[in-house]
C-alpha cells in the first residue's frame, strides 16, 4: 500500500497533524531539501564505466594545473613510494623443512640479486626507468587515473641484460572494449571475465586513443587481446586500483569526489585576483559638481565633451610618487578604496580546502605544506594519522604491485639456477614471503621518540627490525654497519661515539643544575 493509499483518518494522526511518510528522514521524497535527490541503483561498473572517462581527463587536468592537486599527489607520493620498496625476503624456513641458517644464507643471496635487478634499468622494457622509478609511475598514474597497468614481458638476448623478465607500463586509457563494443556481462572495461567473475584476458589498444603523432595509422585500431596468466599461472597483466565495491572492474581518479570543489575554488580565487589586480591599476577619480545633463549641454553634446575630457586629461601629468594633479574649477580628487580581495576570501577558501583534504585522506597541514597555525601535539595527532595512510596505501602497493613482480623475477632466476628452490611451484607462498620496506616516518620531536623505541624494545613491544622498518631502514644493514664503524673506531684508537656522548652529558649535567638552581639557562641566559 502506497502513502497515498493510506486512509485520511489515519493519515491525519493526533491533532490533525501529519505524520512522516517515511521511517528514515533520510529517505523522504517530498521534503524540500531532500525531494529532488533521487539518484539511481545501480552497479559498480554501472554507476563508474560511462563517466569514467570524463573523471580522469578531469583529473589529470587538476594535477597539471592546480597547485594544491599537485601537491596532494606529490606528498602521497612522496610518503608511500619515497626513493621506492626495498625488498626484504622471509623464507619460510620451517615450513621449508630447513634451518635458520640456511633461511638467512638464501635470503642474502636473494636479496642480492633482487638489487641487481632493480636497481638496474634493465627491468624496465624501455630502459628508462628502475624498479624504484616503475613504483612511482604506477603509484602515480593510479592516483591520477584511477589504474595502473604493466605488462610483464619476456625479452631474451637484450644486450647487457642479465633478466629476461621486464616491464611496461601502459597508459590506462588503452585498456578498453575493442571497437567501441558496448559493456555486457563478460566484457567491461576493456577486460573480459569468466562466470565467476575472474578476469581471463585484457584487451589493451595498440596506440593511445588520444595520440595526435601516430606513425603507424594502421595499428590506430588495434587492440591486443592478452590473457592475464599463463598456462602455467605466470601473470601476464599486472593491474594496479583500489576497488570501492564488490563487482567493481576499473578504478575511479584519488580526486573523483573533489572535482567540482577544486574547479569552483579555483574560478573563485581567479575572479578575486582579476578583481585585485583591476583594483590596483586604479589610485583616484576626478568628480565634477556638474551633473552629466549640464555637462553635455555647456560642451554641445556628447562629442564635445568628449574632446574637453580629452584635451583636460592630456594637460594633467601622470599619476606618480610626489605627484600635483592641477584641478579645473569645479572638480575634486576622490580616493579609490578598493575591497577586494573580500574580507572572507581567506576563510572561506580555508575551510573548501580543508574539505578537500579530508576526502584525500590527508591532513590540511600536509596538503598545504602550512604548519604556521598548529602546535606541538595537533601537528603530532596530524601526523600520526597521515602516517595510518600512508602505511594503509603502502601495503596495498607491495601486496598488489611489488610481490607479483618479486614472484615474476624470482621463478626466472629460479628456472635459471640462480636460486635454489627445490618445489618452487608447489611450495611458491612459502620461497616469496618477503616485506616491503618504505620511506621513513620521521620525528617530530627526535629525542623523545628515540627514547620510546628504545623503551618499547626493552619492555619487549618492539624489535630493532620493526623500528628500523619505520624509519626506512634494514636492521641487518644497520648492525653490520655499527660492527664495521665500531671495528673502525678501535683500530684508530678512537673514543667510540656512545662513550663520547655519555661523557660529555656527564659534564653537562652539573652545569645544568647549577643554572637550574640560579634561574638561568645552561647558556647564562635569564
Amino acid at each position: 500500500m502506497g502513502f497515498s493509499e493510506i486512509p485520511h483518518s489515519l493519515r491525519q494522526g493526533v491533532g490533525g497533524l501529519m505524520p512522516s511518510a517515511v521511517s528514515h528522514q533520510g529517505a523522504s521524497t517530498d521534503s524540500q531539501q531532500l525531494g529532488s535527490w533521487v539518484p539511481t541503483m545501480a552497479s559498480a561498473d554501472a554507476d563508474l564505466l560511462p563517466e569514467l572517462g570524463i573523471l580522469t581527463a578531469r583529473s589529470r587536468d587538476l594535477v597539471r594545473n592546480n597547485g594544491v592537486a599537485t601537491s596532494g599527489i606529490q606528498t602521497l607520493v612522496d610518503n608511500v613510494v619515497g626513493v621506492g620498496l626495498r625488498l626484504s625476503s622471509k623464507p619460510d624456513w620451517r615450513g621449508l623443512g630447513r634451518t635458520a641458517e640456511w633461511g638467512e644464507d638464501w635470503q642474502r643471496n636473494v636479496e642480492r640479486l633482487w638489487r641487481e635487478f632493480a636497481n638496474s634499468t634493465d627491468c624496465d622494457v624501455a630502459r628508462e626507468l628502475n624498479f624504484a622509478g616503475l613504483t612511482e609511475l604506477m603509484f602515480r598514474n593510479m592516483l591520477m587515473d584511477g589504474d595502473a597497468i604493466t605488462l610483464p614481458l619476456w625479452k631474451r638476448g637484450r644486450p647487457g641484460a642479465r633478466f629476461a623478465t621486464c616491464l611496461q607500463v601502459v597508459e590506462s586509457d588503452r585498456l578498453s572494449n575493442p571497437d567501441g563494443r558496448l559493456d555486457d556481462a563478460n566484457l567491461r572495461g576493456g577486460i573480459e571475465y569468466s562466470g565467476d567473475g575472474e578476469p581471463l584476458f585484457y584487451h589493451i589498444r595498440k596506440t593511445h586513443p588520444g595520440d595526435y603523432l601516430l606513425g603507424a595509422a594502421s595499428v590506430a585500431g588495434e587492440w591486443a587481446r592478452i590473457p592475464a596468466r599463463t598456462a602455467w599461472g605466470r601473470k601476464r597483466v599486472i593491474h594496479l586500483h583500489e576497488k570501492e565495491r564488490t563487482g567493481q572492474s576499473r578504478g575511479k581518479p584519488l580526486f573523483a569526489a573533489v572535482i567540482q570543489q577544486f574547479k569552483m575554488i579555483d574560478k573563485y580565487a581567479g575572479a578575486e585576483l582579476d578583481a585585485a589586480v583591476i583594483n590596483a591599476m586604479m589610485a583616484a577619480f576626478i568628480e565634477t559638481e556638474m551633473g552629466g545633463a549640464e555637462l553635455m549641454e555647456m560642451f554641445g553634446g556628447a562629442d564635445g565633451m568628449k574632446r574637453e575630457v580629452g584635451r583636460r586629461n592630456k594637460g594633467r601629468p601622470k599619476l606618480k610618487s610626489g605627484s600635483v594633479i592641477p584641478l579645473y574649477p569645479g572638480e575634486k580628487v576622490q580616493p579609490f578604496m578598493p575591497a577586494r580581495p573580500a574580507a572572507q576570501f581567506e576563510a572561506f577558501v580555508v575551510a573548501v580546502l580543508r574539505q578537500i583534504a579530508a576526502a584525500l585522506g590527508l591532513p590540511y597541514e600536509l596538503l598545504l605544506k602550512d604548519f604556521s597555525r598548529t602546535n606541538y601535539s595537533s601537528a603530532r595527532a596530524a601526523l600520526l594519522e597521515a602516517w595510518r595512510m600512508f602505511r594503509s596505501k603502502r601495503e596495498k602497493l607491495a601486496a598488489y604491485w611489488a610481490q607479483p613482480v618479486f614472484e615474476l623475477w624470482l621463478e626466472e632466476a629460479v628456472n635459471a639456477g640462480l636460486v635454489e628452490a627445490p618445489g618452487f611451484y608447489e611450495k611458491r607462498a612459502a620461497y616469496c614471503w618477503t616485506r616491503w620496506i618504505g620511506p621513513g616516518r620521521g620525528w617530530v620531536d627526535p629525542v623523545k621518540e628515540a627514547q620510546a623505541a628504545q623503551i618499547r624494545m626493552e619492555i619487549g613491544v618492539s624489535t630493532l627490525e620493526a623500528e628500523c622498518s619505520e624509519q626506512g631502514l634494514d636492521w641487518e644493514e644497520v648492525l653490520e654497519q655499527r660492527a664495521r664503524e665500531q671495528k673502525r673506531i678501535e683500530e684508530l684508537g678512537l673514543t667510540p661515539a656512545s662513550a663520547a656522548s655519555i661523557s660529555i652529558l656527564a659534564a653537562a649535567q652539573p652545569k645544568a643544575e647549577e643554572a637550574a638552581n640560579d634561574g638561568q639557562s645552561p647558556g647564562g641566559a635569564a
